[in-house]
């Protein structure tokens, strides 16, 4: 995962804007935000929130805590006790081709598994009238 430094720089630079674009949203100068993009100086939290909010990305991410940038909604919800819904997209995500192949066979396994639970339990109850 990158940098906190080397995230900053891509954001504003996938977005063509100047150090002093930046500078002016978290009310700080242009020098002191480069020694952000830099790793010079330490990026305060009240301007990890406003730069989440105005890059649309969540805070994790800005600090280099998580690998994808898009907020979406329930990656916290856990799946496990171990596990949070992002968690296991990461991991799933680390693995090898043939690794995310065999992971995404197993969930259509379970859900045809499910599937066919549903279908005797129907059955079982009969026609409803």
């Amino acid at each position: 995962m990158k940098l906190i430094h080397e995230l900053l720089r891509d954001l504003r630079e996938d977005r063509d804007l100047k150090q002093s674009d930046i500078a002016e949203k978290i009310s700080t100068t242009q020098q002191q935000y480069s020694k952000y993009e830099t790793g010079e100086s330490e990026l305060p939290l009240r301007a990890v929130s406003i730069l989440a909010d105005y890059y649309d990305v969540s805070a994790d991410y800005l600090m280099g805590r998580i690998a994808w940038s898009n907020r979406v909604p329930g990656l916290d919800k856990r799946v496990t006790d171990a596990y949070t819904a992002g968690e296991v997209m990461n991991d799933i995500l680390s693995l090898g081709a043939d690794g995310r192949a065999a992971v995404v066979e197993y969930i259509f396994l379970q859900k045809l598994k499910k599937d066919y639970r549903q279908k005797k339990e129907n059955e079982k109850d009969g026609p409803q009238t």
